[in-house]
């Protein structure tokens, strides 16, 4: 790979990581009264990896050249964030830091590695992210061939990701562990955002429908 390309990659992936958005707000969220995050943020990370998937399969462009199946991905996507953010905020008034051991551990992982792994593999605005920024830095001159280029820049974003969503839940764990006020007032704002993106991703597909009909 080209190395001055892959270098320029990093720092905007790493700038693009490091932007809050609901990633961020799963994150935290998942760091409140768990034995551990590492699922939640396992699940974050494996959606994305099924969006390098699909970028190197070449499905990711088939799908983005089909504006109706998108816009369907866009809804489900959207429904389920108003769904997850408003259980998150459903639960706000008995958020904590303490590690509960409530209910069937292995159940309880399980549910948080698909949670997450829905709140970043439906989003539609993933699957865009990969296809408007990763073909920036892969060179047809470069030795190895475009779709393993692709595959690797994919992964990388995967790494940081990981990085800094680990980073985000251990410092919201450590920062606020000795006020469950704060727990409270964080997990109610997690939610709330959560509920804000999909009304935007819902909005974005029901306005111009509807604006037909008018």
């Amino acid at each position: 790979m080209n190395p001055q390309l892959f270098l320029a990659f990093i720092v905007v992936a790493a700038a693009l990581a490091c932007t809050p958005g609901v990633d961020w707000a799963y994150s935290i969220t998942a760091g409140l009264g768990r034995r551990s995050f590492v699922p939640a943020v396992a699940g974050l990370c494996s959606g994305y990896v099924l969006h390098t998937a699909l970028m190197v399969a070449g499905l990711a462009a088939v799908l983005a050249s089909m504006p109706g199946l998108l816009g369907w991905i866009t809804v489900a996507g959207a429904v389920y964030l108003l769904w997850l953010g408003t259980v998150t905020i459903r639960s706000w008034r008995g958020a904590s830091f303490t590690a509960t051991a409530a209910g069937n551990p292995g159940q309880n992982q399980l549910r948080s590695f698909l949670q997450g792994m829905g709140t970043s593999g439906i989003n539609p605005k993933g699957l865009l992210f990969f296809l408007a920024l990763v073909p920036q830095f892969v060179s047809a001159d470069a030795p190895l061939p475009v779709p393993v280029q692709s595959g690797l820049l994919g992964l990388t974003f995967v790494l940081l990701a990981a990085l800094v969503y680990t980073c985000v839940a251990l410092l919201s764990r450590k920062l606020l562990q000795s006020r469950p006020n704060a727990a409270r007032r964080v997990t109610l704002t997690s939610g709330i955002i959560m509920v804000l993106l999909g009304a935007a991703l819902l909005s974005e597909q029901l306005l111009p429908a509807l604006g037909r009909f008018v």
